[in-house]
C-alpha cells in the first residue's frame, strides 16, 4: 500500500510493507473512520439547540435517517467502484462529499436543507465506512490483522465518550454549527495523509467487466425514503391510519416489489438473491438490521430527552449518551469469552433480548407536560 516492495497483477492489492511504513496510513484510516464514529453521537447531543434555532422538532429524526439511509444503501456501490477503481480514489471522493455536506450542515437555514445535507454527508460517509475496512484488510495480513482492528475499535470506543461530551461542550458554549466544522481539520488532515502516503499497485481488471447497479439502489434508496418517511410522519402528521399512511405504506410495498424485479435481472445485484435465500446469511441481516433499531433509537432520542424532559444542560446530556455508548465496546471486547463458551447463537440471542427488556423500560420513563412544545 504504502510503497509497496513488490508489484501484483490482478484487482488484489499488493502485500502490505513493514509495519512501521504503514502508520501515515493507518493514522489516516483511523481520522476517518473518527468522522464516521462521530457523527451520530456529537450530533445527536446538540438536537435541542438545532430545534430550537432551525425549528422542525417533528422531523428532527430525519437528521439521523436520512444519513444512515445514504449510507446504506451507498455501501455496496462503494464497494464496487473500489474494486475498479481502486481504493485510493474512492476513500478520498467519499472524504471529499462527508466534508461538503459538513461545510453545507453548518450554513443550513432550516430543518429541510439541515436534512438535504445530512444526505450529502450519508453518501461520504458510505465511502468511509466501506473503503476504510477494506484497506485496513489489505494493509495486513490475516495474522496481524487483529492490530489494525484493534485500532480501529479504539476509534470507536473514543468516539463514545468523546462525542458526546464534545457535541454538549460545543452545544452549550459555542454554536451548534461548529458540531459540523470540526470535521475538517480532521478530515484535510486524512486528505493529505492518504494522498501522500497511500500508494495502490496497478489494476489489470477490465474497468469494463464491473458493472455497478445503478437502478437497484435508487430503488432501494427510494424504497427506504418512502417507509422511513411513513414511520417518522405516521402518529405525529397525520394519524397512522390515515391516507397518507396507509398511501405511503403501499407505496413503499410497491417499490420494494419492483426492486426485487430490478435485482432479479441486475447482471450484478446491488442485493443478491442468495443473500436471502441462505438462512444463516438472512438471519445474521435481519438480527443487524434489528440491532441497528436497537441502537439508533436511544441515540437519536436519549440527549434530547435528557435536556427537554430531565432539564439536564447539553454536556450532562453527552454524559447520558456516553454511558449508552460506552457500552458497546466494552461488551464487544469481552463477548469473545462468552460466545467461544455458550455459542454465537445464545450469545445473540441474550444479548438482543436483554436490549430490547431495557428499552421496553423507557415508555415508563416520565414524559413532558407538553410533548409537541421545542425545547428551551
Amino acid at each position: 500500500m504504502t510503497e509497496p516492495s513488490t508489484t501484483r497483477t490482478g484487482a488484489d492489492p499488493a502485500p502490505a510493507p513493514a509495519s512501521a511504513r504503514r502508520g501515515p496510513v493507518v493514522l489516516a484510516l483511523m481520522l476517518a473512520m473518527g468522522l464516521a464514529a462521530l457523527d451520530g453521537t456529537i450530533v445527536s447531543t446538540a438536537v435541542p439547540q438545532i430545534v430550537g434555532d432551525l425549528g422542525g422538532l417533528s422531523v428532527f429524526s430525519w437528521l439521523f435517517s436520512g444519513y444512515l439511509l445514504a449510507v446504506t444503501v451507498t455501501l455496496p456501490v462503494y464497494g464496487k467502484l473500489s474494486d475498479t477503481f481502486g481504493r485510493k480514489p474512492v476513500l478520498i471522493a467519499g472524504t471529499v462529499l462527508f466534508l461538503l455536506g459538513s461545510v453545507l450542515c453548518s450554513a443550513a437555514w432550516n430543518m429541510a436543507s439541515l436534512i438535504a445535507f445530512r444526505v450529502v454527508q450519508g453518501l461520504g460517509g458510505g465511502a468511509l465506512q466501506g473503503t476504510v475496512q477494506t484497506i485496513a484488510a489489505d494493509l495486513y495480513p490475516l495474522k496481524e490483522r487483529p492490530k489494525i482492528q484493534a485500532k480501529l475499535s479504539s476509534v470507536w470506543a473514543t468516539s463514545s465518550i468523546a462525542g458526546p461530551a464534545l457535541g454538549g461542550l460545543l452545544a452549550g458554549y459555542a454554536d451548534w454549527r461548529w458540531i459540523f466544522l470540526i470535521n475538517l481539520p480532521v478530515g484535510l488532515l486524512a486528505l493529505w495523509l492518504v494522498t501522500r502516503h497511500l500508494v495502490e499497485p496497478a489494476r489489470t481488471t477490465p474497468r469494463a467487466r464491473v458493472r455497478v447497479d445503478w437502478a437497484g439502489a435508487l430503488a432501494i434508496f427510494a424504497t427506504g425514503a418512502v417507509l422511513i418517511t411513513a414511520l417518522v410522519q405516521g402518529g405525529v402528521a397525520w394519524p397512522w391510519l390515515s391516507a397518507p399512511s396507509l398511501g405511503l405504506l403501499g407505496t413503499a410495498a410497491a417499490l420494494a416489489a419492483l426492486t426485487v424485479a430490478i435485482e432479479r435481472r441486475a447482471a450484478e445485484p446491488i442485493i443478491p438473491g442468495w443473500v436471502w435465500r441462505r438462512r444463516t446469511i438472512a438471519a445474521v441481516n435481519l438480527s443487524l438490521g434489528a440491532l441497528g433499531l436497537l441502537m439508533v433509537a436511544p441515540t437519536v432520542f436519549l440527549p434530547t430527552y435528557a435536556q427537554s424532559v430531565l432539564g439536564l444542560g447539553p454536556i450532562a446530556a453527552g454524559f447520558v449518551l456516553s454511558s449508552w455508548t460506552l457500552s458497546w465496546p466494552i461488551t464487544a471486547a469481552l463477548s469473545n469469552r462468552v460466545y467461544t463458551r455458550i455459542g454465537f447463537r445464545l450469545t445473540a440471542v441474550i444479548g438482543i433480548s436483554l436490549a430490547l427488556l431495557l428499552l421496553l423500560a423507557f415508555p415508563f420513563l416520565p414524559s413532558p407536560a407538553n410533548p409537541g412544545s421545542p425545547p428551551s
